[in-house]
């Protein structure tokens, strides 16, 4: 029997330039997002997260914190995926490439839309730490 499972991805919210970055989807689901992709066969989180951040910005990123984990089944329309988020510090010029057509910097209250995926939760979730240091509530688990 085969046994099917989610599938692994990341997210970087690149803090650059007093803001973080945001890319404009080329392919569906369109819309703003925050950097992010799968994970490939023999890569650890930290890399894939790394390697996505440079390739749809053209950044380098210094990793400073793993944020959270969003496991939500519908999180993602194309299919269950489970995305490990970070914060990282980026350098360098910003530029869109891969599958992304623009990429800007916004704060939070200057975010665009739509927002793709559930990263306006993601966000939201961000500016709450970075306003009062608390982590993500887990939902899910009430009784």
């Amino acid at each position: 029997m085969e046994r099917k499972g989610p599938l692994l991805t990341v997210d970087i919210i690149i803090e650059y330039k007093n803001g973080v970055v945001l890319i404009k989807r080329k392919y569906p689901p369109l819309g703003w997002a925050i950097p992010g992709g799968f994970v490939e066969y023999g890569e650890s989180l930290e890399e894939a997260a790394i390697r996505e951040a440079r390739e749809e910005t053209g950044l380098d990123v210094e990793l400073t914190m793993q944020f959270f984990t969003y496991s939500n089944p519908h999180r993602d329309p194309r299919r269950h995926t489970v995305t490990t988020v970070y914060i990282a510090k980026g350098q360098g010029v910003l530029k869109p490439a891969d599958d992304a057509a623009e990429a800007i910097v916004c704060s939070e209250n200057s975010l665009p839309t739509p927002l793709a995926f559930d990263h306006g939760k993601i966000l939201k979730d961000y500016f709450k730490f970075k306003n009062t240091g608390r982590i993500p509530r887990l939902e899910g688990l009430e009784k």
